[in-house]
């Protein structure tokens, strides 16, 4: 009945409204949005048996029609509406394994005999903090592209109220049958400036993945279903939805979001960099100790004339031991902090050790090992401790 419908749409969406078409006794069609409520009737305007009522005679699908019925898929297109077309055949004879044969919705769609009864559209809205989530990827130097089966009205208006479509900065948006048919010339040009790809199918998304890999960058693919399985698998991360994802697209994961949300995955990038550079301060720090003790054990060695070095074995042991220990318990547990999303990710391949951390390394390891050697051969002279 009506309250099983409206509740299984009310699984579908927090806030879903649907398409009512309306018949009225001359049979002209209108359109309206209801918004499902607590107390909103299902369908406003339908007889109670308007598919086969003598009231509501099936009309021929002029031009004319079929015209207006595309302006409305259009219009709610472009408000982020997905839409859905009803439409219904009667069958003279109930032949079991004939509708059998009918799998697809292409042989439903070109057989003869379907009746449209109206349009439905159905609002999907943005979760809380989806697009706040997009602007931080954006300026953490993170390129974040929509791939998906909408059709292009539908996600070019999603992918604008989210923040990936950006027309102004050059963004494009392209559809799944014009993107295979591109050149290898043509990729070049518009892949780095595509920002929606709309009625996408999972091979065009796994070749995306693979283009965008083959020219160096760095790749992260988003998917629930089984035929993302190919994109997660392609990808270098791949991030499966915990709640709503399939078994196949989480075994093809490498990451699962339990909570299926995107703010996840920004928290996921943001404990990621914290990590690199917690491994980075903490060999900045090692290296600077032990190139200093190593130095200052040598050089003492060769100096003195017994050849005794200033540390003992045990001593060396004692400083890497409370070194390594408490520096690594220092240095790995620094909270995240936002303005880790405020710069540019590091090039696939750059150095552990960056150009500026060895030039720290070698100036403290100097300065530490001229004070050591000023305080064992010269404190005796600068303090005046003859006396």
């Amino acid at each position: 009945d009506n309250e099983d419908v409206i509740e299984d749409l009310r699984d579908m969406s927090s806030t879903p409204y649907l398409l009512s078409a309306h018949y009225n006794a001359s049979h002209n069609i209108g359109s309206d949005t209801t918004d499902v409520g607590d107390e909103s009737p299902l369908l406003t305007g339908f007889p109670a048996d308007f598919a086969h009522n003598p009231a509501v005679p099936v009309l021929p699908l002029d031009e004319e029609t079929l015209h207006d019925l595309r302006r409305t898929v259009s219009d709610y297109g472009s408000r982020a509406l997905r839409t859905i077309g009803m439409a219904y055949r009667d069958f003279e004879d109930f032949d079991e394994a004939y509708l059998a044969q009918l799998e697809s919705d292409v042989e439903w769609r070109d057989s003869a005999g379907l009746v449209c009864l109206g349009i439905f559209a159905i609002e999907d809205p943005l979760r809380d903090g989806v697009t706040d989530a997009v602007r931080k990827c954006q300026n953490a130097g993170i390129v974040v592209r929509m791939v998906t089966g909408d059709n292009m009205l539908t996600a070019r208006a999603i992918a604008t109220q989210c923040g990936i479509f950006t027309p102004g900065m050059g963004g494009m948006v392209l559809e799944g049958p014009k993107f295979r048919k591109l050149t290898p010339e043509q990729m070049e040009f518009i892949i780095p400036r595509l920002q929606v790809l709309a009625r996408s199918s999972p091979e065009d998304k796994r070749m995306l993945v693979e283009w965008l890999r083959a020219h160096g960058e760095v790749v992260s693919v988003t998917g629930d279903g089984t035929n993302d399985g190919p994109a997660l698998k392609a990808a270098n991360v791949g991030f499966s939805m915990g709640i709503a994802g399939t078994e196949v697209a989480k075994e093809a994961s490498s990451i699962v979001v339990m909570d299926d949300n995107f703010k996840s995955i920004v928290r996921a990038c943001m404990w990621g960099r914290t990590v690199n550079d917690a491994v980075k301060k903490f060999l900045q720090f090692q290296l600077t100790v032990n190139v200093t003790a190593v130095l200052i054990a040598f050089v003492s060695s060769v100096a003195d004339p017994e050849e005794r070095s200033v540390f003992t074995a045990i001593q060396l042991l004692w400083i890497n031991l409370i070194m390594d220990t408490f520096a690594a318990l220092a240095l790995s547990t620094d909270p995240p902090t936002m303005n880790l999303l405020d710069r540019y990710p590091e090039k696939q391949g750059s150095p552990l050790i960056t150009f500026t951390m060895w030039k720290h390394i070698i100036g403290q390891s100097i300065f530490q090992v001229v004070v050591c050697f000023l305080t064992l051969y010269a404190a005796d002279d600068i303090f005046n401790l003859h006396t």
